[in-house]
This record gives C-alpha cells, sequence and structure tokens, in this order.
C-alpha cells in the first residue's frame, strides 16, 4: 500500500508524518498480530490494557478514556485502546498477481481468487466494509486507484474489522492500465452495473474473476466499462433502486465463491 502523502499539521485520528492511528479491539489487535505492521505508540486504558498481549518494544502510555477521545475522530468507538502505526508497504499489482498464481498452482488445480476492483470509491466505510468481505470470501485482494480511494486511517479499519491487515490492498494511478494488466494475468473482468442486460450468475464462469464496482452514486465510468471483458447486474427486487457500493461488493464474491 502506498504510504498516503505528508501533511503539514493532522487531523483528529491522523498522526503527523502520515501515520494513521487505529482504534478498537479488533482493527488494534490485527494490526499487533501482523508482522508487516509497525505499531509506533500504543495509549490504552488500564481496564481495557488487561484484555491485550502488549509488546514491550512499543511505548505505551496509559490514559482515562476521556484523554483517548481527543486522540480520534469525534465519537469514534475507541473501546479504550488507540495504536499509532506506519502506513503498510506499498504492494505492486505485478506481485500480486504472481503470488496469486503461483498460489493457485500449487494448490492443486485450484484457480486463482476473485479480485476487486473499485472504480473512484471514496468513502472510507465502504473500503473498510469492502475489505471486511474481501476477506470473508477470501479475495485475493482489492485494487484502486491512488488518488480517487481514501487512505489507510482508523475510520477504514474500524470499518473492516481487522481485514486491513490480512487483505492485500493495491494501489494504481491508472485503473485502465490496471485492468489491462488483469486481463493479461489471467482473470476475467466483470463490471457490475444496473444496466446490464446479465445477471452476474449469466456472467459467471469457471475462469478467475475480477469484479469491478464504481464509485457511491456515479457507479463506473465509461472509460472503465470499455475495459471489462463483460458487464452484469445483480438481479435485485424493483423495490430497491441498487445496493450500496459494499452490500454489492459482498453479494459479487459470495456469486463467485459459490459457483459450482
Amino acid at each position: 500500500m502506498a504510504p498516503p502523502g505528508r501533511r503539514r499539521g493532522h487531523r483528529p485520528g491522523q498522526a503527523p508524518a502520515g501515520r494513521p492511528r487505529l482504534w478498537g479491539r479488533h482493527p488494534v489487535t490485527a494490526a499487533l498480530s501482523n508482522p508487516q505492521r509497525t505499531v509506533r505508540k500504543i495509549w490504552v486504558t488500564r481496564e481495557a490494557a488487561a484484555a491485550f498481549d502488549l509488546p514491550p518494544n512499543v511505548p505505551v502510555t496509559y490514559a482515562e478514556a476521556p484523554d483517548l477521545g481527543r486522540l480520534v475522530p469525534p465519537d469514534a468507538p475507541h473501546q479504550g485502546i488507540v495504536a499509532e502505526v506506519e502506513p503498510l508497504e506499498e504492494i505492486w499489482l505485478a506481485d500480486l498477481l504472481d503470488a496469486e498464481r503461483r498460489s493457485a498452482g500449487a494448490g492443486a488445480g485450484t484457480p486463482p481468487r476473485p479480485l476487486l476492483v473499485l472504480d473512484q470509491v471514496t468513502d472510507p466505510h465502504n473500503v473498510g466494509a469492502i475489505l471486511r468481505s474481501a476477506a470473508a470470501f477470501d479475495a485475493a485482494g482489492i485494487v484502486t486507484q491512488d488518488r480517487h480511494a481514501p487512505p489507510e486511517s482508523g475510520t477504514v479499519a474500524r470499518a473492516a474489522s481487522g481485514a486491513l491487515e490480512v487483505v492485500p490492498w493495491v494501489r494504481v494511478v491508472n485503473l485502465a492500465r490496471a485492468l489491462d494488466e488483469i486481463a493479461e494475468g489471467g482473470w476475467w473482468r466483470i463490471g457490475l452495473t444496473g444496466h446490464a442486460e446479465r445477471t452476474l450468475a449469466d456472467a459467471l464462469g469457471s475462469q478467475p474473476v475480477a469484479l469491478v464496482l464504481g464509485a457511491e452514486g456515479e457507479g463506473m465510468r465509461a472509460n472503465t466499462q470499455a475495459h471489462c471483458d463483460d458487464l452484469a447486474r445483480l438481479p435485485i427486487s424493483a423495490r430497491a433502486e441498487s445496493l450500496n457500493v459494499s452490500n454489492a461488493a459482498a453479494v459479487a464474491l459470495y456469486a463467485a465463491a459459490a459457483r459450482g
């Protein structure tokens, strides 16, 4: 993951020099368990500390709950613990694709797992929820644009409920070129749009799939659709116009996992 750009000043929930602050038991526990994550500092109440195996090499400050509340966004459910961390190392798309092909080849013919490609999905709650679904349905990773996706943050980590630490997140400069690279790697690119004639079940074959989802409200851009091999819709009832992008991602991942 590419680290977010440096800022002069910082907001609640974001430490200086681009270091995210994570809060809550699941995100902090997952960060402490991730060997790729560097935790720089922990603030914790004495009551909450008993539930954690705090590493001896990380500075720990014991504080009261109201003090922790000043380190995170208003009303953030910190559950008595906040951690300042370094952003995860950048992941390259080619490395992810190669690793997935090697892993599939070693698994007695098991096909590579699905990929999720997000076209300018900017809401951190949605991206976090999508990461959680990607972990639940064992997706290979998610791909977003570098400049049109949220940075690592406590909000993303909280919505992901630990999945930020285990699901590869690739940031790319040009999504169309990334989709071409994904196709060259052997993934069938299916763009999800309510205007498609075929349902996702009809579009899914036996090949590895990259599920492409558009932004909240606007949907996929025309150029992104042009770089998909097929377009498909979810068979939702007429009583609902559409699904939230994170819900659509979960349904699509389930369909990919459940195909015969």
